[in-house]
């Protein structure tokens, strides 16, 4: 069992550890202490679910149906590039300081929208989840395991990642601080979308 669960583990959360919209987004919520729980506890539910379907068969979508990765690519880019010129704006005017939640604070049902657009109109979800974890857990002989190791992953990850940011909050007691982060964030999106439509 360990022999598939470790592979699993690892593989998931290198696959995680790359810098990419939904990591910003939680790094964010953690900082601004919005909604943190729900937060990460919807990106590790949502990274379960689509290793579960990669690991279970589902990979072959994108083979079976051939527009599937081209619509996914121009609607996550066309996503990103909106988000990023958004947190854009925001470092442009700067003005942020550090709020605890509750001081007007996102709406839970906005925040989660906004998180679960981030998360499923991003085409490299699919490949690392559903093609790439689930093509890699046929090599493994206990591939229940090789998922369970692959879904903690992500539940490490996400909780660790959205409250860890809070010891770093008193750099972001500055707002010169929030206007690098947003900065970054844009950078990131724009990046992303930029590498889904050229790349």
């Amino acid at each position: 069992m360990m022999a598939s669960f470790i592979p699993g583990f690892l593989l998931s959360l290198s696959l995680i550890l790359a810098i990419g919209a939904q990591n910003a987004f939680v790094l964010r919520q953690g900082l601004r202490r919005e909604h943190v729980f729900w937060v990460c506890l919807t990106c590790a539910v949502a990274d379960a679910l689509l290793i579960g379907a990669g690991v279970a068969g589902f990979g072959a979508l994108a083979q079976a149906v051939p527009w599937f990765e081209t619509a996914m690519r121009y609607g996550g880019a066309a996503f990103l590039l909106v988000y990023g010129a958004r947190a854009a704006m925001s470092a442009w005017r700067g003005g942020a300081t550090m709020q605890l939640s509750g001081h007007n604070a996102t709406s839970l049902r906005r925040t989660l929208l906004t998180l679960l657009a981030i998360t499923f109109l991003n085409p490299h979800v699919y490949l690392d989840t559903l093609v790439l974890v689930g093509s890699v857990s046929a090599q493994y002989p206990d591939r229940a395991a090789f998922a369970v190791g692959a879904m903690l992953a992500s539940f490490v990850f996400f909780f660790a990642l959205g409250y860890g940011a809070r010891l770093v909050q008193p750099v972001f007691a500055k707002p010169v601080s929030w206007r690098i982060l947003d900065a970054l964030i844009a950078f990131v999106m724009w990046a992303i979308a930029g590498a889904l439509l050229f790349g």
